[in-house]
């Protein structure tokens, strides 16, 4: 297996030992640097740019949820695995949203540990198990709520009307099929696009199919 690169960040000096004396033991892992703090780790990160950083939440100099946001941006072929003591679902939720790639506990046994760096190199997720299922319920659930706002504001007639327009019907197809005159659907066309900050119906046609309006439907509007 190809060496993996490794810089490990923890303000304890003690606990940097003896991750690195562990993980040293892995034939194909290799520990480049270490760092107690944020700023040091910007500082090495660029000149060494390591596979992965497996980075303390909490250092003394800022977060490491604050690091992971800035590394994983700047450098987006940089995987960071957050080292926490808290299996809390909001820190593993504020984690996953700052780029990392993994979230463990600091009582992780060694063979898991590897386990995850493994997982993440391949590019899959490593979370502990203990707070996953309910982020994974809360990050649908959060999807959910930001679909339902996709179309906050529009009337049960007004979302027909999208669905159709994002069908490519026109507005003579779409007054047959929902039995209103030309003039009421050439309003309610112009409400949806001022609702929705839209200039016409290639965009209102676009954002439609983009946000998933079928599922907010439930089923096609019947004529």
């Amino acid at each position: 297996m190809k060496t993996v690169r490794i810089m490990l960040v923890d303000d304890h000096e003690v606990v940097r030992m003896g991750l690195k004396r562990l993980l040293e033991n892995v034939a194909w892992i290799k520990v480049v640097a270490e760092a107690g703090t944020v700023s040091e780790a910007l500082q090495m990160t660029p000149a060494l740019q390591p596979d992965i950083i497996i980075m303390d939440i909490r250092l003394p100099d800022d977060s490491g949820l604050v690091a992971c946001r800035r590394i994983t941006s700047q450098w987006p072929n940089i995987k960071v695995i957050i080292l926490s003591s808290f299996g809390d679902e909001e820190l593993i939720t504020e984690a996953l949203r700052a780029g990392a790639s993994g979230y463990v506990l600091k009582q992780i046994s060694t063979r898991e540990l590897v386990r995850a760096i493994e997982a993440v190199q391949a590019g899959h997720a490593a979370l502990d198990p203990v707070g996953t299922d309910r982020v994974l319920k809360r990050l649908h659930q959060m999807e959910e709520e930001h679909k339902q706002l996709a179309f906050k504001g529009l009337s049960e007639r007004e979302m027909q009307v999208l669905w159709l327009v994002a069908q490519g019907k026109s507005n003579a197809d779409i007054a047959e099929l929902l039995s209103l005159s030309r003039k009421t659907v050439s309003h309610h066309v112009s409400a949806i696009l001022a609702k929705l900050g839209l200039n016409n119906r290639i965009e209102a046609a676009t954002y439609a199919v983009r946000h998933h309006i079928e599922d907010f439907l439930g089923q096609h509007p019947s004529p």
